[in-house]
């Protein structure tokens, strides 16, 4: 989600009026529409203390969603009956997280007066204000520590775990964007990412290693970039996927320090480039458009079928070719912020299917095997939060993992689903013991695995 866009720096300059408001108490909603082979299997309110839920990492047994004020850890052994395990407050948006050993790492893209978790908002413009990444050792799921934190340039919107070739640390790429001439550490041209390397045996010795500049000036055909929103990695075959703002791109990240951009593409369709999966055979990404920020109505009659939607496109000899959008068909009221968001791969043999969230769209499972040719296979929307007001909610990722599909839900909580389809079923024999959405890798076919090795 772009809620950078919920700072002052880019709200005033775009406009938009949302109303926050606090979130019930009691159980799941019951005024939903839904397809016959999905299941809601579990819902938990948000969190003591957390506000706007973001997004979600599993290891093992838990599972570890991120939100404004700090993150939460539940235990989600038994998926029908989750259980939270620890509420950490550590105010600072996003809160992104990833998950590797017992290492926790969070996204800060909010200027605060310092790097604690007692610290307060603060203008970009002083500068001693911080923003970055914040590191927790997480052994004690009941008492996550904070161990250290690590200042980049314009904060860290998002960021992606990818391990090193020797297995003794991992690099976060920090993806961060919207520099102003105003502020002192982000001043454009921000045409770069931030890389942060953490030793696994040491991650108090996390730092800035490199912050490589993407899109050079002498670079053909080049032009201005704002930064990047997200990167999405598939370590084993050296590529990533950038959604930088204006552009879509591959990169090569053979050497982990210096990825560099093999291709490029742009879309007059699409307003703003936000994040990227590939298939599992690492043959094709799908794009998605968070067209308004994630902040607005996107889903209705006015907006049509392909604005704030997904772009496929095939990888061919390691170029992207546009083949085909996809979007939700549920026409959405206009109290409604719905557009393309956060989701993952389903482990499905043969066949490339995905789960996705879409704000108050619910949470939507599509095809996309013909690339050309994506449909949907299962679906759950819930009713507006409101009918007279715009009011922020809905789910801000939605992945699958280990038989069931858990979703964050930013007003609501945390909810957990079953898809029951023959076309899917076959997933629950793939087992992992970790998932970062980002750093993809090859599923195995039976028994436990992880992604890409990571």
């Amino acid at each position: 989600m772009s809620l950078r866009g919920l700072s002052a720096r880019v709200l005033l300059a775009t406009g938009v009026v949302l109303t926050m408001v606090s979130a019930p108490a009691g159980a799941a909603p019951d005024d939903y529409v839904k397809s016959n082979n999905i299941r809601l299997e579990a819902h938990l309110d948000l969190a003591p203390a957390a506000t706007i839920n973001s997004d979600i990492a599993f290891q093992g047994d838990y599972a570890y969603v991120g939100n404004f004020n700090g993150f939460a850890v539940y235990d989600i052994k038994h998926p029908k009956r989750p259980r939270l395990v620890s509420s950490v407050l550590c105010p600072g948006g996003q809160m992104d997280v990833t998950i590797l050993g017992d290492i926790l790492v969070t996204s800060v893209d909010e200027s605060r007066s310092d790097d604690s978790c007692a610290s307060k908002p603060q203008s970009a413009r002083e500068p001693s204000s911080w923003e970055g990444l914040r590191i927790f050792d997480v052994s004690d799921k009941a008492n996550p520590r904070y161990v250290k934190s690590v200042e980049t340039d314009c904060g860290s919107h998002t960021h992606t775990l990818v391990p090193d070739k020797q297995g003794e640390a991992f690099y976060v790429y920090v993806s961060s964007y919207a520099p102003s001439d105003s502020f002192p550490d982000c001043r454009p041209p921000h045409d770069k990412i931030s890389i942060v390397k953490v030793p696994l045996d040491d991650p108090a010795a996390a730092a800035v290693v490199a912050t490589p500049v993407l899109f050079p000036p002498d670079q053909q055909n080049a032009a201005a970039t704002t930064g990047c929103h997200d990167i999405t990695a598939y370590p084993a075959l050296d590529l990533a996927a950038g959604a930088c703002m204006g552009d879509g791109v591959l990169l090569d990240i053979s050497d982990r320090e210096q990825p560099r951009v093999i291709d490029r593409v742009t879309d007059a369709n699409f307003a703003f480039w936000h994040s990227a999966t590939f298939n599992n055979a690492g043959t094709k990404v799908v794009f998605t458009d968070e067209l308004g920020g994630g902040t607005r109505a996107r889903c209705t009659a006015a907006e049509g079928p392909t604005r704030g939607a997904d772009a496929v496109y095939d990888i061919v000899d390691r170029r992207l070719v546009f083949r085909s959008y996809y979007k939700i068909s549920r026409l959405q009221t206009a109290t409604e912020n719905c557009v393309a968001h956060n989701g993952s791969l389903i482990p499905v043999k043969g066949r490339d299917i995905m789960v996705q969230a879409w704000y108050q769209g619910g949470v939507s499972v599509w095809d996309f095997t013909d690339s050309a040719n994506p449909r949907e296979i299962a679906f759950f929307d819930r009713a507006p939060i409101s009918d007279t007001q715009l009011v922020l909610g809905g789910y801000w990722s939605a992945y699958y993992y280990n038989g069931y599909v858990y979703g964050s839900e930013i007003y609501r909580g945390f909810d957990v689903f079953r898809v029951v389809d023959p076309r899917v079923n076959q997933a629950g024999s793939v087992k992992l013991d970790l998932l970062n959405v980002q750093t993809q890798g090859a599923y195995p076919e039976r028994g436990n695995g992880v992604p890409g090795g990571s």
